[in-house]
């Protein structure tokens, strides 16, 4: 059901009589999305009582819902699943990409009472609650992700029957220090069971766990370090190979990470960067980012190799994009790009043995078109062995 109203002032107000429904041994209650353009959806609470506001957003991902609410890229997100149904396998820990849910609330069509999975350790209104993750389902989520592809990324909250809140507050919502927010707090190294290879540092911006173990079945030593983690620590860690992780936020205003990078980038270790690494990589290099309409969110974005012209689907979750004109010539060339809309999806620098992708290869609930990269990593750190 969507209305529409506001009041002079510039603040909605909702009276709706209080209606509990019980179904299944479940009291449901209603509650509302109101978007700061005045739009309102009305819909079904579940997971956490009471009031959440954040940046909306959609995947249109039919899969990997634990991945997606774990996920540190989402902080400070509304998340919304386009699939129509979802908790169908429960919650199953072992997927996790973080060890907590980093979206500020969850927005699903339908969610599934009795899951079945034989790894099922829980259903997902009990997860969201133990989080204290604001939920709302029963909306047309397919006319919600239209006003948001017409329309653009906007903020949002959801609130409970019989709430007001002021439309001036919702627009002035911004996501700042989401990296700060996510990073870890310390150093940890994790070790494959067999011999160690090679040893990567893996800088945490909010990073999924995905990566870790990607490389560590690799025979990789991987050292985990703080987004803030200075260049000459680095250097005293004397790693093989240097990973740029994922990562929630504006890019732009990590200036002191970019500024570590900038000298990183002159020592020459070979590096992968995903995601936000990707894009502060590129700053690094003297590059530009821009904030995207409604960003790419699925497991199904399709990114084109420039140099052979082969097309790959790809998992993706970022609102920004690396500006395709404003890398250093001579520098950097532009190695993938969105089929969809001609954005930079990749990097490889010249003149130093490192590349970046925007999309995730690590993606734990796939695809796994592109997981070849790793591989094309620990060959790159290989040959750059001294």
């Amino acid at each position: 059901m969507l209305k529409a109203f506001t009041k002079a002032g510039g603040c909605v107000i909702i009276v709706i009589v209080k209606i509990c429904v019980k179904k299944e041994e479940l009291i449901v209650q209603k509650a509302y999305l109101i978007l700061e353009n005045g739009t309102i959806f009305e819909g079904k609470s579940f997971g956490a009582a009471g009031e959440a506001i954040g940046e909306i957003v959609f995947t249109t991902a039919m899969t990997g819902y634990l991945e997606t609410l774990t996920d540190p890229s989402y902080y400070g997100q509304i998340v919304v699943q386009t699939f129509p149904l979802i908790g169908n396998y429960g919650v199953i820990p072992e997927d996790f990409e973080s060890e907590c849910p980093h979206v500020k609330a969850y927005i699903v069509r339908d969610w599934c009472q009795e899951p079945s999975n034989f790894r099922c350790e829980g259903d997902l209104d009990t997860f969201l609650k133990q989080h204290n993750i604001v939920g709302l389902y029963g909306i047309d989520t397919r006319q919600l992700t239209k006003i948001v592809r017409e329309s653009g990324v906007m903020n949002g909250k959801i609130v409970p029957e019989g709430s007001s809140f002021g439309l001036t507050d919702l627009k002035n919502y911004t996501i700042v220090e989401a990296v700060k927010n996510t990073t870890c707090s310390e150093e940890k190294t994790f070790e494959p069971e067999e011999e160690v290879k090679r040893k990567v540092v893996l800088y945490d911006f909010g990073a999924k766990h995905n990566i870790g173990r990607e490389l560590v079945k690799r025979g990789c030593e991987v050292t985990v370090v703080p987004a803030y983690t200075k260049a000459e620590r680095i250097k005293e860690l004397a790693p093989d190979g240097i990973m740029l992780s994922n990562g929630p936020g504006d890019p732009a205003e990590n200036v002191e990470i970019i500024e570590e990078l900038k000298k990183l980038s002159e020592m020459k270790i070979p590096t992968f960067g995903i995601c936000l690494g990707h894009q502060l990589l590129a700053l690094a290099h003297g590059a530009m980012t821009h904030k995207l309409k409604y960003g790419h969110r699925g497991a199904n974005q399709p990114a084109e190799n420039t140099e052979t012209g082969r097309v790959y689907i790809t998992s993706q979750n970022h609102g920004y994009a690396v500006e395709n004109d404003s890398l250093p010539e001579g520098e950097a060339k532009v190695l993938y790009v969105n089929a969809n809309d001609g954005t930079c999806e990749g990097i490889r620098y010249l003149n130093e043995p490192a590349f970046s992708v925007q999309f995730h290869p690590e993606a734990c609930g796939g695809p796994h078109d592109t997981d070849f990269l790793f591989d094309e990593f620990i060959e790159l750190i290989d040959e750059n062995k001294k």
